[in-house]
């Protein structure tokens, strides 16, 4: 198995919308180069495992901002199989997401989730929660180096 560039951010999220928004505040506030953006948790297993068509592992990504609602494979499924994985565990996991719901913060923290963030609504405190989680996750934290597969 060959193993491909990665970006900075993997970004997993199936509302155009919210994906839009996200980028453009991580370009913004120049926190990112690099940004991959998958629509549903599927695509991002696989293009994290390398199990999609092309058989190629694509993604160490230094953070990945997770969806909770995703079609085929919801977003915990997914931080399951992340956290379950020798290679994959060391990375951030931030569940960005507009649930609110107990049930969902606590799954999530159990499952090993990094940080769980509630979508704010309006534009400006979106971009403005994106950009803090940029400069933590990217400019400050100093996470260790993911191990090969």
């Amino acid at each position: 198995m060959t193993i491909k560039e990665y970006p900075e951010v993997l970004l997993v999220e199936d509302r155009e919308e919210d994906a839009t928004l996200t980028i453009r505040a991580l370009k913004k506030y120049n926190l990112i180069n690099d940004i991959k953006w998958l629509e549903d948790g599927q695509y991002a297993l696989d293009y994290l495992f390398g199990t999609g068509p092309e058989k190629v592992l694509q993604a160490i990504p230094k953070l990945i901002l997770l969806d909770l609602k995703l079609p085929r494979v919801n977003g915990l499924e997914v931080l399951e199989q992340i956290k379950a994985s020798e290679a994959l565990k060391s990375i951030p996991v931030i569940m960005m997401t507009s649930s609110k719901e107990d049930v969902d913060i606590q799954k999530a923290y159990q499952l090993g989730v990094n940080s769980y963030i509630v979508k704010p609504i309006d534009f400006m405190s979106f971009a403005d929660c994106v950009k803090q989680l940029g400069m933590y996750w990217l400019m400050l934290n100093q996470p260790p180096k993911p191990t090969q597969q």
